[in-house]
């Protein structure tokens, strides 16, 4: 008893050290206990994956193949690090042939990248924005259980198809985008956050103070060219048909020589009819509907959103600060239209910037075609039913 007494007797005489001790002690335990959890569920995704590569495979059955995407630059240069360490050992342990590429871009640049682009992809969440990890993959915030979710949803093999913004210039080779093509006052101010980093969480709030100082109004001029949606063709089947025996075959075969099936003459398309607006706004942002790829549409197209530049300054900063957690969201007023192509043309002087899937290209005019449904990509199972559920 006298030992207890003497303990606390000392800590009350030295509170400042014993209080500076106990912080340090209880963040030490809960920086622990986190690595230990992340621990336990690379353990289980490893467990998991170890049955898919027990699986036995038929001698006239391909390996299981996979393209993913792996943006190197993601969590500040640790991306690499973080796949070698979450995602590489559940798809070595399943037996999964990989395929990485970088951006989208590259993939569909190839000179094969019609055959290629039927390889279904997985896209691993990496980075601090992923939005279209919030379209494929439940939304977590534990980095690890995002990671082996989406590496697991490769396995498991549930698809979704989406579509890709080509993007042309004059000048430079086709751009592709998965989600959107921003330009304007918003996003250029996105871009200049992290030079207040010394502000804390006020820091998007003052970069959009800031730049009303500097500038105001931030009203950009542009004019847009656009086309109609096109009605959506059924979706073709993903498995081959059977192939026919041998003598109904020889009985097509024979049926076409002595009947030839009359060629039809070929059909002029229509011309396209492009409607024009001139505008005057804070930002245009061209974006895929992959928000929810699963939801049933009569129409392929794409969203053109033109931001309204009637905002007063506090309006501004209030927009700003929603469009910096999710850069698709638009204001109470702005103008929606859906287009299956685009044209964009910009001042010669001075018009900045484009984010094309957040990276940042210069700004030029170009033409934006919507590719409906060019690629497939892995797609968590519960995800997937929770999108279908809300259409």
């Amino acid at each position: 008893m006298g030992r207890v007494v003497k303990v606390l007797r000392t800590l009350r005489n030295h509170w400042k050290k014993s209080s500076f001790a106990a912080c340090v002690l209880s963040y030490g335990g809960y920086w622990i206990y986190g690595k230990h959890c992340d621990s336990v569920l690379r353990r289980e995704a490893c467990q998991e994956a170890r049955e898919f590569g027990r699986a036995l495979i038929g001698p006239q059955e391909p390996l299981k193949r996979a393209t993913v995407i792996l943006n190197p630059a993601a969590s500040n240069g640790k991306a690499n690090s973080l796949f070698e360490k979450n995602a590489a050992p559940i798809l070595h342990l399943a037996g999964v042939e990989i395929k990485i590429v970088k951006v989208v871009t590259g993939l569909l640049r190839r000179n094969d990248e019609e055959a290629f682009s039927k390889t279904p992809i997985g896209f691993i969440p990496l980075g601090a924005h992923n939005s279209l990890c919030q379209s494929l993959h439940l939304a977590t915030d534990n980095t690890v259980r995002r990671i082996t979710s989406a590496t697991l949803s490769i396995l498991k093999g549930e698809t979704v198809p989406l579509d890709i913004l080509q993007i042309k210039s004059e000048k430079e080779q086709p751009v592709f985008a998965v989600m959107s093509i921003r330009w304007g006052s918003f996003r250029d101010v996105a871009e200049s956050i992290s030079k207040y980093w010394y502000l804390g969480p006020l820091k998007t709030r003052a970069a959009h103070w800031f730049s009303t100082l500097k500038e105001w109004p931030q009203t950009r001029q542009a004019s847009l060219s656009y086309l109609p949606p096109v009605p959506r063709p059924p979706e073709m089947p993903t498995e081959k048909p059977q192939r026919p025996n041998l003598l109904h075959r020889i009985y097509i075969r024979l049926q076409n020589y002595w009947n030839p099936p009359v060629e039809e003459p070929p059909v002029e398309p229509e011309p396209e009819i492009w409607e024009e607006k001139h505008l005057s706004t804070l930002e245009l942002t061209i974006s895929t509907q992959n928000k929810n790829p699963v939801k049933n549409r009569t129409d392929d197209s794409m969203v053109l959103s033109v931001e309204p530049d009637t905002l007063t300054v506090g309006q501004f900063i209030t927009e700003g600060i929603k469009k910096a957690e999710n850069p698709l969201e638009s204001t109470e007023h702005t103008l929606q239209m859906e287009a299956s192509a685009c044209r964009v043309n910009l001042p010669e002087e001075g018009a900045g910037f484009y984010n094309i899937d957040n990276e940042a290209f210069e700004a030029m005019p170009v033409e934006v075609r919507l590719l409906p449904r060019k690629l497939r990509f892995f797609c968590s199972a519960e995800r997937r039913e929770e999108l279908a559920q809300g259409n």
